[in-house]
């Protein structure tokens, strides 16, 4: 052995032979020289490493943006709503019944029309607010309080369930994030703003990237849980994506149990 070696010997589990583990100085004298070098470049590495830190933050908070608000989430759903050209037939159906409907959308107009007998809808998105009105030979008549609480021929859909009020509610708040059949959704909480709704709250979810209503929740003036509204299935129609089938359930208050089921389907 040299002077220019020191033997180390580590210990060693049981049963093994000890053996010598040779390091040389130099090793030693490597690191040392290498040290006083950092040092004596200490602020280079101050300025690198404030470099990188601020770097790192701006670039962490161009990509971590905060979400939307609820305002900002409806306006969008809204400005979407009001934008579609459609021309399509479909059905309501509950049970055995089965009720047909055309359904004509230009922009912010939407027309549902029913036959035997016939009975036309019309809803009109505005900027504001939204209006149901009921479209005769004599013209168009608002459809009152009283009547939007009416289920539309014995189904538990009712007349306010398609006049999208809770679009246009100024009390809403963003709960957080979840899935929708697979879809990222932003999920809202809505107050109604009088005892005129059938809903005192409405919980929605939005397909984050469509901007589509996926499934909403309305609980009675007991905050109590009584209908759920979600979409079981889409089509693409002509190079663009429609509703395929949405599940109504009337339910048990204050449960999940539901007492009844209807569908909302759109034809080709």
């Amino acid at each position: 052995m040299t002077n220019d070696e020191i033997v180390t010997k580590p210990r060693l589990p049981s049963g093994h032979p000890e053996r010598s583990r040779r390091i040389p100085r130099n090793y030693f004298k490597a690191f040392a020289t290498g040290f006083l070098d950092f040092a004596r470049n200490d602020r280079n590495w101050i300025r690198y490493s404030c470099f990188v830190i601020w770097f790192a933050l701006t670039a962490w908070s161009a990509f971590a943006q905060p979400p939307p608000s609820a305002k900002e989430i409806l306006d969008s759903v809204r400005m979407i709503e009001s934008r579609q050209q459609i021309d399509l037939q479909g059905q309501l159906r509950q049970e055995d019944v089965v009720i047909p409907f055309r359904l004509l959308q230009n922009g912010p107009l939407i027309r549902y029309s029913f036959t035997n007998p016939d009975e036309t809808l019309q809803l009109r998105l505005g900027e504001n607010s939204s209006r149901l009105d009921l479209v005769t030979d004599a013209g168009t008549e608002k459809v009152g309080l009283s009547k939007l609480q009416e289920q539309i021929r014995g189904t538990i859909v009712t007349y306010g369930d398609l006049a999208f009020k809770f679009l246009y509610w100024a009390a809403a708040r963003v709960l957080g994030e979840e899935s929708v059949r697979t879809r990222k959704c932003w999920k809202l909480q809505l107050h109604a703003p009088s005892r005129e709704s059938q809903y005192s709250n409405v919980l929605l979810w939005v397909d984050k990237a469509s901007g589509a209503l996926m499934r909403m929740e309305g609980y009675d003036w007991n905050a109590q849980l009584i209908k759920r509204f979600e979409v079981v299935s889409a089509q693409k129609i002509e190079g663009r994506w429609f509703l395929k089938q949405m599940r109504v359930e009337q339910l048990q208050p204050g449960t999940n149990h539901a007492r009844e089921r209807a569908y909302l389907e759109i034809k080709r």
